[in-house]
């Protein structure tokens, strides 16, 4: 697998995960947001990594996986700057990970961890420095509710389809999946957006109307644009 150029990825650290999910919206990508899958803390680092995936299945006593201790594996497997992607099957009834598993994976030089279930030792995970995504803390261990059963599949979280290699992308709102030959686009794109978006938020903040500023430019305002831009030296 390719790894992400420098470029692209300073673009998708700058860039809000509202932006991105705008950018694949035009291109018929509607449904790449993570539902209720949100930040551990508001202020945990942006994450930016390629997926790697683990499926959890209900929980049954007299069953195991043929891969044997999956979600160890998982840790242990997960490339330097992936994201593992955590199929909970949208139930936190019973925790994913906790800060154990977790510290190994910032150990292991990750990028983070998204879950639809649930994420248990929040402060031990806020100590890892790992950027953790999940739908709500809570305490039980994983085998009252889950089995985890497969790594390396296509999967469901947050009513999105991941698909290994696929792009992460977290911030402070939640988390968005990019398709990897579309991110260098994508990237690009969201950098331009980004530095428009700083203009635009001055402006508004100067005063002026939001008419012929957003969404939509008029004349003026491209010229004007294009003079912030040369001003600070970004032509």
């Amino acid at each position: 697998m390719a790894e992400l150029s420098q470029k692209t990825k300073d673009a998708l650290n700058g860039a809000a995960t509202s932006t991105l999910t705008g950018l694949l919206n035009r291109r018929g990508f509607n449904n790449m947001f993570m539902q209720e899958v949100s930040p551990l803390r508001l202020d945990i680092p942006r994450m930016v990594g390629f997926a790697y995936t683990m499926r959890f299945i209900p929980h049954r006593k007299d069953k195991s996986s043929p891969l044997g201790n999956v979600q160890q594996k998982a840790m242990e497997e997960c490339p330097p700057g992936h994201v593992l992607v955590v199929d909970s099957r949208g139930d936190a009834r019973a925790a994913s990970a906790g800060d154990l598993y977790i510290g190994r994976l910032a150990a292991r030089g990750c990028s983070g961890i998204v879950t639809d279930g649930g994420l248990r030792d929040s402060e031990g995970i806020l100590k890892t420095g790992l950027p953790a995504y999940h739908r709500r803390p809570t305490s039980p261990p994983s085998p009252i509710v889950h089995q985890p059963y497969d790594i390396g599949l296509p999967i469901a979280c947050g009513g999105v389809a991941v698909y290994p290699g696929d792009v992460i992308v977290g911030d402070c709102d939640g988390v968005v999946v990019i398709p990897a030959d579309l991110v260098e686009e994508i990237a690009a794109e969201a950098a331009a957006q980004t530095l428009f978006d700083e203009f635009a938020e001055a402006e508004v903040k100067n005063g002026r109307s939001l008419i012929g500023l957003f969404p939509a430019q008029n004349d003026q305002c491209k010229a004007d644009f294009a003079a912030w831009k040369k001003a600070r030296g970004l032509e």
